[in-house]
């Protein structure tokens, strides 16, 4: 497989890296519109053909699927052109900004009968994995509950540098940027991470977000800081169960940490993505009334990366999928409705 690198910012040598230890994928060109910057990535990886623009990129066409890596909004416009031209897509989070663009690029990609996959990156996690297996044997019994967060402290603390002073950070707290703050950079993980391992789909969801002050005036030179920081949700899935999500980038002591449980009528499951495995653990039968818990052994598995390769060699889209990522935008949306008219909203 032949495979093009659209934007060479920070996410795209993660991209790089897994792309290259795939047997027979090639990475055979880099586009960027920072001529340095994809100069410097190209060397890196044994790029040989570079562009500053996707059109000319798209001309030359000598290549099967493309990996977007581009900011969040520049998502939308860049996958229908590479849809346009016929190639598979391999996008980064979220697939768009909103769920109207989502659903647009997914219903194209599949009336063009075209690989278009999301790389919801925690789908890597062995814990995740195993969870949903255990889930879809039964092995908790009906789910009626589910907690889950996603906790980041790279405001409180500068453990991944200072925020207030770099580019790559100060975007992420401005809407004028792109950004729909916590809620649209980890959002949609902590809901893939909660709906794939419970097998089911959010029905109704009320959500409050919280932008807190930064900086003097909330603004730091061409940065208006008016993305939220926080947010917790209150969720009723289609199954019946009910639960909570929340994350935030102020929560001192945990760096980038995923947690969540799910609790049936005949057990319960914790994961998280701690380690290369991520960790899982369970309380079934007489442990529940203990109660006690035990800790279940882990295997690798295949990445989203392996996964799209073997899709585009297939020529059928595996998950997850645009139009997962589509559904979930959805939720994100409504979220920020919820919050403004601070009233539930049927998804």
């Amino acid at each position: 497989m032949r495979l093009l690198i659209l934007g060479t910012g920070g996410m795209a040598k993660a991209h790089a890296g897994a792309f290259k230890a795939i047997k027979d994928v090639e990475l055979v060109a880099g586009v960027d519109t920072n001529a340095d910057r994809l100069a410097a990535f190209c060397d890196a990886h044994g790029i040989e053909r570079r562009f500053t623009s996707l059109a000319d990129a798209l001309q030359w066409g000598d290549f099967h699927a493309v990996a977007n890596v581009t900011p969040d909004p520049a998502h939308h416009p860049t996958t229908m052109q590479i849809l346009a031209a016929g190639k598979h897509v391999f996008c980064e989070k979220p697939l768009a900004t909103n769920a109207a663009d989502a659903v647009e690029m997914t219903e194209t990609a599949e009336k063009a009968g075209l690989v278009g996959m999301v790389n919801l990156t925690y789908r890597n996690v062995a814990a995740l994995q195993k969870a949903r297996e255990m889930v879809l044997a039964g092995v908790v019994g009906e789910v009626k509950h589910v907690e889950a967060s996603y906790l980041q402290s790279w405001l409180a603390q500068p453990a991944w540098g200072e925020w207030s002073k770099e580019q790559q950070w100060l975007w992420r707290l401005s809407t004028r940027h792109g950004s729909m703050g916590v809620l649209g950079d980890v959002g949609i993980h902590i809901l893939d991470f909660t709906t794939f391992a419970t097998d089911t789909k959010v029905a109704d969801v009320y959500c409050r977000l919280k932008t807190f002050h930064k900086a003097p005036g909330d603004k730091i030179g061409e940065y208006v800081l008016d993305a939220n920081d926080s947010f917790a949700m209150s969720l009723a899935f289609e199954n019946g169960a009910i639960g909570v999500v929340h994350a935030s980038r102020f929560a001192s002591g945990h760096f980038n940490d995923l947690r969540l449980g799910v609790f049936g009528t005949k057990g319960g499951i914790e994961i998280t993505n701690a380690g290369d495995l991520g960790t899982l653990r369970v309380s079934l039968g007489d442990d529940m009334l203990k109660p006690a818990w035990q800790d279940v052994p882990l295997s690798p598995v295949i990445t989203n990366y392996q996964r799209f390769v073997t899709a585009v060699r297939k020529g059928k889209a595996e998950e997850p999928t645009f139009r997962r990522a589509a559904d979930i935008q959805r939720v994100l949306d409504l979220s920020v409705v919820a919050d403004r008219n601070r009233a539930d909203q049927k998804i």
